[in-house]
């Protein structure tokens, strides 16, 4: 191991190039690290500081050859390093831009620090990333467009530093004269001697630099033979990750390997040590092999995207997603990935996998209304499938909701009903989908819920109006405090700043009010002339 203090022109000058391997994660720094970075260089200017120091750059010498680039696998830097190119860009840009300053050598940016001036093709560039981040730096560098449409925090980065140095906070030159004094250790491992992986988790043990998706990837691709390791990239890993909305992959992925851990062993992972957990199941799994593992995740990867972002070209299924997502079902996941596979498998028909996610949706929704802890819920579900009987699958899985008592109980009809019309559904975070799935069902125009707003027919306001008194009646205080949040008295408008606190007759009448509305929520509502305690509890049952 070789460790030297530097700065970013010392390590990327002369004829070499730093490559980013395919187990790294893509660039993920923000506006938010920028702006820190950049406000340590303008910090460090007006106060005249000498230096500041922003970390540390690991890396591994390739074999070194007798002519050409020397070129250095980059395995922890990565996100410090890209951000002070794209720095360098800006600037070599803004001197290209302003030829009338000449305190920027944009041709010595351009040729030591950006490019190898006299190599071809990929050796050309300093930088080398990964995938569709290769290709926009190259862009960059080169100063090609960029189709529209692309979203990355490239780009977005740029822009930023590119905005930055077009305001002057201070000049260019000083921006230059800066970025020499910010100090980098430059650690470059001898990969006979030292044990990558090894480093790499000891730079990023706090588990805050890396999430646990990225920790996983990195053991299981590190660790692989060249060729090896881009077949299991290019054919699993990287199409698993594309299953992953961009802007949410990173705690979606997270999330992902815990639920599919809790599948695996029945039981739940610690929430940070996601990737110790991991590790000892690779040691212990039924796969022989690191491609056999990622292919199994590859499978597992489709069921939870489809879910999570409520992808299927069946409606019912994918209505039955929606319905999970708005529940907020998280704990229900394990289990779900399990009949999913299960579905494929053929152990079950599609009519008797949607039976079964209704169920869920029945058991967490029942027990929301009838007020039962959900502390017991994940460890339900993470247990759930060691009582399936494959030749009776369907009825086990009913058998096993029945069986469950207590506090796992799956509340009944009667309990279920005694509960809706009482509970304070308002302050529910499930009322939404409740309101939506009453005026939705078996609806052939159904309606979009943010387009309105929640509406107490009897006004929320504790000094109610003499109307309003007078259609309560005496005991109206009492009324007021039992009924309001209850589901017979809420509906939905997209009038309810106009309907205020007024009485029931004018909400009936007015423009936009009940007996214009086309809501089947309201169709109780407009067949009454007054409003009070049987109203309500007539319309909640």
């Amino acid at each position: 191991m070789d460790a030297r203090k530097g700065n970013i022109y010392e390590i990327l000058n002369g004829n070499k190039q730093f490559l980013i391997p395919v187990y790294q994660r893509f660039y993920s720094w923000d506006i938010d690290q920028c702006k820190r970075l950049w406000n340590d260089i303008v910090d460090m200017q007006k106060k005249g500081k000498v230096g500041h120091f922003v970390g540390s750059i690991v890396n591994i010498a390739e074999q070194a050859m007798p002519t050409g680039v020397q070129k250095y696998m980059i395995i922890d830097g990565q996100q410090r390093m890209t951000t002070l190119t794209l720095l360098l860009l800006a600037l070599r840009d803004y001197a290209i831009k302003n030829p009338s300053d000449t305190t920027i050598n944009a041709r010595r940016i351009d040729n030591m620090l950006l490019k190898n001036e006299y190599e071809e093709g990929d050796e050309r560039y300093k930088l080398l990333l990964t995938e569709t981040d290769r290709d926009i730096l190259i862009s960059l560098v080169e100063r090609k467009p960029i189709r529209e449409g692309i979203r990355s925090r490239l780009i977005e980065n740029y822009n930023f530093f590119a905005n930055k140095l077009a305001d002057k906070e201070i000049q260019p030159a000083e921006v230059y004269e800066s970025i020499g004094k910010l100090q980098i250790v430059n650690i470059t491992l001898d990969r006979a001697v030292d044990d990558a992986q090894a480093i790499f988790e000891s730079l990023n043990s706090t588990g805050k630099e890396l999430s646990e998706s990225d920790l996983i990837r990195n053991y299981i691709l590190m660790g692989l033979e060249a060729s090896e390791q881009t077949y299991v990239y290019e054919h699993l890993w990287r199409p698993m990750e594309q299953l992953f909305v961009y802007e949410r992959q990173g705690t979606v992925m997270d999330a992902f390997f815990r639920h599919y851990l809790t599948m695996k062993i029945s039981r739940i992972p610690k929430l940070g040590c996601v990737y110790e957990e991991f590790k000892l199941y690779h040691l212990n799994c039924e796969f022989g092999t690191i491609r056999e593992l990622c292919q199994d995740l590859l499978v597992y990867a489709k069921y939870y995207t489809n879910i999570v972002f409520e992808r299927n070209s069946d409606t019912d299924l994918k209505n039955l997603y929606e319905e999970i997502i708005d529940l907020k079902m998280e704990v229900s996941y394990p289990f779900l990935l399990k009949i999913h596979r299960d579905f494929e498998e053929g152990l079950i028909t599609s009519d008797e996998l949607k039976e079964i996610l209704k169920l869920c949706i029945s058991y967490v929704l029942r027990r929301s209304i009838c007020e039962i802890p959900t502390n017991s819920l994940n460890k339900t579900f993470a247990t759930m499938r060691n009582y399936i009987r494959s030749n009776d699958y369907i009825n086990s899985v009913k058998a096993f909701f029945l069986m469950q008592d207590s506090y796992k109980e799956f509340p009944d009809n009667d309990k279920f009903e005694i509960a809706f019309v009482s509970r304070d559904i308002y302050n529910m975070r499930n009322r939404n989908y409740i309101l939506s799935s009453l005026e939705n069902f078996e609806n052939k125009a159904p309606i979009i819920i943010e387009n309105y707003t929640i509406e107490h027919i009897m006004p929320q306001n504790k000094n109610l109006s003499l109307d309003w008194q007078a259609d309560l009646g005496d005991n109206w205080q009492e009324v007021q405090k039992k009924y309001l949040h209850t589901i017979g008295n809420l509906t939905l408008t997209a009038y309810n700043s106009e309907m205020s606190d007024r009485p029931f007759l004018e909400k009936m009448d007015m423009s936009g009010g009940f007996k214009e509305s086309a809501l089947r929520l309201n169709k109780y509502v407009v067949l009454q002339k007054e409003w009070n305690e049987k109203y309500i509890k007539e319309r909640a049952k």
